[in-house]
């Protein structure tokens, strides 16, 4: 990532459009580089700027930004991808995790937590608050995990990938817990659970907790 963080909106609403920009505009590291009005303008427009990160609506005419996120997860280097939705209980969100979205923020997000959310995501940290996370997960937990019994599998063989204690870690992580209380549960210091968070994150190929999470719910083994 270069000093300068550029951004492309896609949104279907002229108005959301114009006010991202200008939120987006004052900030000095920041720089919005194109928006589309639909996903399918969203995604040939993200392939040809190459952008750091998207924020992507996720109700929209044609493709919608799930099916555009997931044809953007299917590029060799994906932009970090944040959703925009109306509510954050919305089982939309999840599906857009599971397509590859790094996190996602209410339309109505104040434009100081805006700026700061795409500099996270640019950065590679999390875009979401463990509230909302904590939400999502409760969600996961109380539906169908992997949409298929081959969703089962794969995410199975991803877990794999794990060594014994970050199957720990990430069995915590699917609770919702936080750093500090896996910590707490594990008889962890706060920086070894923050490593180990770090680690399942790479090796799961996660771009947040509550991609993680899902992972462990898909494979069936959350607690």
């Amino acid at each position: 990532m270069t000093d300068t963080i550029s951004v492309v909106v896609v949104d279907d609403d002229p108005l959301v459009r114009a006010g991202l920009g200008l939120i987006l505009g004052g900030a000095p590291e920041v720089r919005v580089v194109g928006d589309a009005d639909d996903g399918d303008a969203g995604v040939e427009l993200v392939r040809r700027v190459r952008p750091d990160v998207v924020l992507m609506d996720i109700r929209m005419p044609r493709v919608d930004g799930i099916e555009a996120t997931r044809q953007l997860a299917a590029a060799d280097a994906m932009p970090r991808v944040i959703v925009l939705t109306t509510f954050d209980t919305d089982d939309m969100v999840l599906r857009a995790l599971r397509a590859g979205a790094a996190g996602f923020l209410l339309k109505d997000t104040p434009p100081d937590q805006l700026v700061a959310a795409v500099r996270a995501a640019a950065a590679g940290e999390p875009t979401l608050s463990p509230s909302v996370a904590a939400q999502l997960i409760d969600q996961v937990s109380g539906g169908a995990a992997a949409e298929s019994e081959a969703g089962r599998r794969a995410a199975r063989r991803r877990l794999e990938t794990l060594t014994d204690r970050e199957r720990e870690v990430a069995a915590e992580l699917a609770r919702g817990l936080s750093n500090a209380e896996i910590a707490g549960e594990l008889y962890l210091s706060v920086p070894t659970v923050k490593t180990h968070v770090s680690r399942i994150l790479d090796k799961l190929a996660a771009g947040n907790r509550v991609q993680a999470a899902i992972a462990v719910h898909d494979a069936g083994l959350a607690p």
